[in-house]
């Protein structure tokens, strides 16, 4: 908080899980900010936060040890210097995949200013191609998202733009009170998103006019990449903050079409549109199709669009018990992820507020924003209890809080969080609950390219004939990238009977005989075809 109010100081920022040596484990990229305005630093801050670092992104390699008697020593180096990374932006966000199908993941880093693309070397080092690849966008960047849009086997890239602040633009804006706060979106013009295409040459086309990207201008904060109507083609949802939200579906000809208002996820039941910030996708009722997620301003709740048919929404937030526990709270960073391994999908949802909390700056806190991050158990059919005050002290810590990625960072079979705070200490959340039941976990590759196949669903039938689905994904939450393996915990049904893949370029197989308790790595073209139509509920 520089004290001047500049609206991006409250927006940022983001993290990954992610492998970047293939070593098996889950390595931690931090996107970091900087101070705003001419001759400013830290002394001049109303907040000034301990630094021990200097004003960069980091990477820290995991340096992950398992013993012979299974326990597992975890420890972080930060190989920041090492790996070449030099990310010197006003962070927002990150994305992570291979986007040029060497094996190795690769990082694109979202600021407010110019992005960056970094190669992966593949000998834990990075290079800037940010030139080179074409892929840069000077406007401010939140989340974004590689995925396969055109099925050619190259990942492209989907960047979501927030508004049009500069400081040159900045407004002086009022809290309730009458002090100096924070604006809003809408107090900006919103801005397009960009769709880059990958040409396989490791550069990018901006298509983002021909796709029709460039009808919708807004404000958006958060993204992810699903097949949402179930023709096997992905599509784009967009959380916008004020604005309707957007469902890009896929028309399977380089094109895109806006259909959120018509599939019942454009605004909430009230037909309000609200802050999203975080947005989340994935089978919450064990129905086969993926159900949406977004997180909002506080007094607004945050609201849950359930799938009743492929491509049609409804909000069901009241019903799930989700409303009334999130409406003190202004979340951004969420996801989704089965904590204790019963075999459904619970939700945390990390918080801190954008407007001034007044009873913090009556008592003179420097930072007047911090709040609690909370968890949702998943009660079954997507009905949820709040467990904030069970799940460990952790959740009693009162900060301002924004990115969350999720991934098992100790490889125990279930599943850890990563949460990035503004203008506080990063928080690694280790989960001890969720190995003690059984589970799989797969990491899927091509066939001809070695890489995490995005995009692409997992069923796993149960010898009971019940059917838990995943896909394979790095986006979601807000400005964070997760860990691209599916983790399925298996409750009490642990015995598995075949595991069902259908690949993002349209093919489907099948395999019997996976282990339980586990990660198993899949690759493409190595199971039993099973045609190319994908089962319905």
């Amino acid at each position: 908080m520089s004290g001047e109010y500049y609206f991006v100081e409250i927006a940022g920022s983001g993290a990954a899980l992610f492998d970047y040596d293939n070593d098996g484990d889950l390595d931690a990229y931090l996107v970091q900010g900087d101070m705003l305005g001419a001759g400013k630093s830290f002394d001049d801050a109303i907040f000034k936060p301990q630094m021990s670092l200097p004003l960069m992104d980091q990477l820290y390699r995991n340096d992950l040890e398992v013993k012979p008697d299974g326990s597992r020593s975890l420890h972080f180096t930060n190989v920041t210097a090492a790996s070449g990374l030099r990310a010197l932006g006003y962070g927002m966000g990150v994305a992570t995949g291979d986007c040029d199908n060497d094996g190795w993941i690769d990082l694109y880093v979202t600021n407010f200013g110019s992005n960056q693309m970094w190669h992966n070397n593949g000998d834990r080092t990075f290079t800037d191609v940010t030139a080179r690849s074409g892929s840069d966008d000077s406007r401010w960047s939140a989340s974004a998202t590689f995925f396969d849009y055109d099925r050619d086997g190259w990942l492209d890239l989907y960047v979501v733009n927030y508004v049009n602040f500069r400081l040159a633009n900045h407004k002086q804006c009022s809290s309730p009170a009458g002090h100096p706060d924070y604006c809003g979106p809408l107090s900006y013009e919103g801005v397009a998103d960009h769709l880059f295409h990958n040409r396989g040459d490791g550069s990018f086309e901006d298509v983002s006019g021909r796709a029709g990207i460039l009808s919708e201008p807004s404000s958006g904060l958060g993204v992810v990449a699903s097949d949402f109507n179930g023709d096997r083609w992905v599509d784009i949802y967009v959380a916008n903050d004020q604005r309707p939200n957007v469902l890009w579906i896929n028309q399977q000809d380089g094109t895109f079409r806006n259909e959120a208002l018509l599939a019942g996820c454009a605004v909430n039941m009230a037909g309000q549109a609200q802050s999203s910030m975080g947005v989340e996708a994935g089978d919450l009722d064990n129905d086969g199709d993926d159900d949406l997620f977004t997180t909002h301003l506080n007094e607004e709740s945050n609201t849950l669009y359930l799938s009743v048919r492929r491509g049609l929404f409804e909000d069901r937030t009241a019903s799930a018990g989700l409303d009334l526990p999130s409406l003190a709270y202004t979340g951004f960073g969420t996801a989704y992820l089965d904590f204790d391994n019963d075999g459904w999908l619970d939700i945390i949802v990390v918080n801190g507020a954008v407007h001034t909390i007044e009873a913090q700056f009556a008592s003179g806190s420097p930072y007047p924003l911090v709040q609690r991050n909370q968890l949702f158990r998943n009660l079954g059919g997507a009905r949820f209890q709040d467990l904030s005050a069970k799940a460990g002290k952790v959740f009693e810590l009162e900060e301002v809080s924004r990115g969350a990625a999720v991934g098992d960072v100790d490889n125990d079979g279930d599943t850890d969080v990563l949460i990035s705070n503004n203008s506080g200490p990063v928080r690694l959340l280790i989960n001890s609950v969720g190995q003690s039941r059984p589970w799989l976990g797969l990491r899927l590759l091509g066939q001809q390219v070695r890489r995490d196949m995005l995009g692409a669903r997992v069923a796993v039938v149960r010898s009971n004939g019940s059917t838990l689905w995943r896909r394979v994904r790095s986006d979601g939450s807000y400005c964070s990238s997760n860990d691209p393996r599916v983790l399925f915990g298996l409750g009490s049904n642990s015995a598995v009977e075949r595991v069902e893949v259908y690949w993002p370029d349209g093919s489907s197989e099948q395999w019997s005989q996976i282990g339980v308790g586990r990660y198993t790595t899949l690759i493409e073209g190595s199971g039993h075809p099973i045609g190319a139509h994908q089962p319905t509920r």
